[in-house]
């Protein structure tokens, strides 16, 4: 099953929203996958295929090599803006 991880930076709130909404998507789009939230340190060791973080940490984690889809968000809750990213990896990833 594929894998979703949002991050943000004590991964608690913003992160479990976002992670809310981003179920939400799946659901509408009809995509079963396993989404999780966390902190943008302990998303460094995580075993995911697509991790969804605000555009204010994308500098961060370009420190992490890290062998995953990222996909950076303006606006961590809007569906819309989710599902406009979220969409073409999917497909990329043949979830889609």
């Amino acid at each position: 099953m594929l894998q979703i991880l949002v991050v943000c930076g004590a991964g608690l709130g913003s992160s479990f929203a976002c992670q809310m909404s981003v179920e939400s998507v799946l659901q509408d789009i009809g995509v079963k996958a396993s989404v999780d939230h966390s902190d943008i340190s302990s998303a460094a060791g995580t075993r995911a295929d697509i991790i969804i973080s605000g555009k204010n940490f994308e500098s961060q984690f370009q420190r992490y090599d890290l062998q995953v889809d990222l996909i950076f968000l303006d606006r961590l809750v809007d569906k819309k803006e989710i599902q406009e990213k979220l969409v073409p990896v999917l497909k990329a990833k043949g979830a889609l």
